[in-house]
């Protein structure tokens, strides 16, 4: 089965044959590819007249659509982004020593 499904930027599909989600994130009129990136991070680049010959179908994006992505919120998913603790922003920067004024010549 074949694919009627244009490619859109963004937009996720289903490959049928190997059960697999993934995004497509970028297109190349000039050279006539299409870039995806799988749910588990690798990214695979297509000619268009393969698109069309793969055994796809438009879906709805995963639940945890940021898989592949990095998440630098922690509103974003529940999750931490650092291993700083609290007491690390607490500390004083390094200290320095101001470089002292010349003197100005008469």
């Amino acid at each position: 089965m074949t694919t009627e499904s244009d490619p859109i930027i963004g937009n996720w599909y289903y490959h049928l044959g190997k059960g697999q989600r993934f995004q497509v994130v970028a297109m190349d009129e000039e050279s006539q590819t299409v870039e995806v990136q799988y749910f588990d991070g690798n990214v695979d680049e297509h000619e268009l007249e393969i698109w069309y010959q793969l055994d796809i179908e438009p879906c709805e994006a995963p639940e945890n659509w940021s898989g592949p992505q990095d998440i630098d919120n922690v509103d974003d998913l529940g999750t931490e982004i650092t291993d700083t603790s609290p007491s690390d922003w607490d500390e004083p920067l390094n200290e320095f020593e101001p470089q002292q004024e010349k003197p100005e010549k008469e």
